[in-house]
């Protein structure tokens, strides 16, 4: 029986994505009224079920509201307003410059839709993750299957049965479930993946993908360091902190794949910096975050023993200086600070993913360029400092996705930048104009006039041509006229 329901359901969603196909190449989701409809609409769901998602979001992660708000539904409001506002710039072609060589000639640069695309995401920002990118496919044209993660059930119930009342239900679906309905999407055949999650999922999309040739964008994670620099002033101080400690506790309680993972900092002065730390995590979260629930939750109790077993070793235990207090029955952890935990240790050698800032410390702030390219290239990096020169040489001496100097987490809010990884954190990016790009196929189109053309790129073959061929591809336009004109010949001396 268990066998038949699953072949009934297989065929189900091969019918519909077939449909999909259809709809889609019958033209409508090409033209920009579509597009622009269905971005505003998708605003309408966001403003209008506002309250609904920031429950669900407290329900599935204990975001608080304005949490919620800031990293999810703000966010998204804004990707959508900067979308709609630049549609049509981005739906235009561009013209394309050729040499003056190319008499009569003109080219241009289309933006053409990829056609069917799926998207998964991830469950720690279940609504941010599933609908920016659905942003950029929608925007350029695409029809779209959404897999939000069984992990954060509420949210995904809500963006199913939301997106199936205010989006064009015959390009648009959501498709629920656990492992098993990822591996049966995965088995199908796709123009484009658009995957967020682990490194370990990521190689599973990326087989999956191999077989149509389809092309993915893998937003991945890693252990994204913060180089905190010795700084002199008490205000500079005190401002990095406020940043480091939202950047780490204060998204998702570090359940982010651009929150601080640890850091790196000059060994004479962390302890200024850990007891600054100590001081602005109460003020931030009170005496006792759980009660004031000012810091999320942890997803699971999976992901809460992953996180307690880090801890776990003895090793990592006498390097805790502030919190560790783990409450399972709610799902929490307290904000967590240690220092110097062993280098070999499972804290120092896997993403945390969680509320455990290890702090690691280094005898000259120059030595954390060797240490970060001792690791895998992270999602991330994060400085803070005003030496200048330190600046230059995280830029060019580091790889990551993106460096941010003086804050943490910013970059991703803004629509003119492209938030991706390189190497294993992932490949891709997305966000405004790049959110397009990536569910687009940039088409060059060239128009020819048939009243000039290059006799001399045509057989048969003889030294003459040769010459005319060297000199075209220089562009020496008049070398090229005078050898027409056989006013010269050249230097080289070749013969056929």
């Amino acid at each position: 029986m268990q066998i038949h329901n699953a072949m009934e359901t297989l065929r189900d969603l091969e019918r519909d994505l077939k449909n999909m196909r259809e709809y889609y190449e019958s033209g409508i989701t090409k033209e920009a009224s579509w597009r622009e409809s269905q971005l505003k609409r998708l605003r309408s769901f966001l403003l209008e079920k506002e309250e609904e998602i920031l429950n669900a979001l407290l329900q599935d992660l204990g975001k608080h509201h304005l949490e919620a708000f800031r990293d999810e539904v703000g966010t998204l409001i804004k990707s959508l307003n900067f979308a709609l506002n630049n549609l049509k710039q981005w739906m235009s072609g561009k013209k394309a410059k050729l040499p003056k060589i190319a008499l009569l000639t003109s080219a241009e640069i289309v933006a053409e839709p990829l056609g069917l695309v799926l998207i998964i995401s991830s469950w720690n920002f279940p609504f941010g993750l599933s609908l920016e990118p659905l942003i950029g496919a929608i925007a350029a044209g695409n029809t779209a299957v959404l897999k939000p993660s069984e992990l954060s059930p509420t949210c995904s119930a809500v963006l199913a049965s939301g997106l199936y009342n205010y989006l064009d239900k015959k390009a648009i679906k959501v498709i629920q479930g656990g492992p098993a309905e990822a591996e049966q999407l995965l088995h199908q055949r796709w123009d484009k993946i658009f995957f967020t999650g682990s490194t370990r999922v990521g190689r599973i999309v990326m087989s999956s993908a191999v077989r149509y040739l389809t092309p993915v964008t893998l937003e991945l994670g890693g252990k994204c360091p913060a180089v905190v620099d010795s700084l002199s002033s008490s205000f500079d101080r005190e401002v990095a902190v406020k940043r480091i400690i939202v950047g780490k506790f204060g998204t998702c309680a570090g359940q982010a794949c651009i929150s601080i993972d640890y850091i790196l900092v000059e060994k004479r002065f962390a302890p200024v910096l850990v007891e600054l730390m100590k001081v602005w995590i109460k003020k931030m979260f009170g005496e006792n975050p759980r009660e004031l629930k000012t810091v999320a939750r942890i997803v699971n109790k999976q992901h809460l023993f992953r996180l307690k077993n880090l801890v776990a070793d003895p090793r990592v235990q006498e390097s805790v200086v502030y919190g560790g207090s783990i409450d399972e029955d709610n799902l929490f952890i307290e904000p967590t600070i240690m220092v110097d935990p062993p280098l070999d240790s499972a804290i120092m050698s896997e993403e945390i993913f969680g509320p455990l800032l290890p702090v690691i410390t280094l005898e000259k702030i120059e030595d954390s360029i060797k240490f970060i390219n001792s690791r895998p290239k992270p999602l991330a990096l994060y400085v803070f400092t005003k030496n200048q020169s330190l600046q230059r040489r995280m830029i060019s001496e580091t790889s990551s996705g993106s460096v941010t100097f003086n804050d943490a987490i910013v970059q991703y809010a803004a629509d003119t930048l492209p938030f991706g990884g390189v190497g294993e954190s992932g490949f891709g990016n997305y966000h405004g104009k790049f959110s397009f790009d990536t569910f687009s196929h940039e088409k060059t189109v060239v128009n020819r006039s048939f009243l000039t053309d290059f006799w001399f790129r045509f057989p048969p073959w003889n030294t003459h041509k040769y010459h005319l061929l060297e000199v075209a591809y220089n562009y020496d336009y008049l070398g090229l006229l005078l050898l027409v004109l056989g006013l010269k010949r050249s230097c080289k001396r070749k013969s056929f």
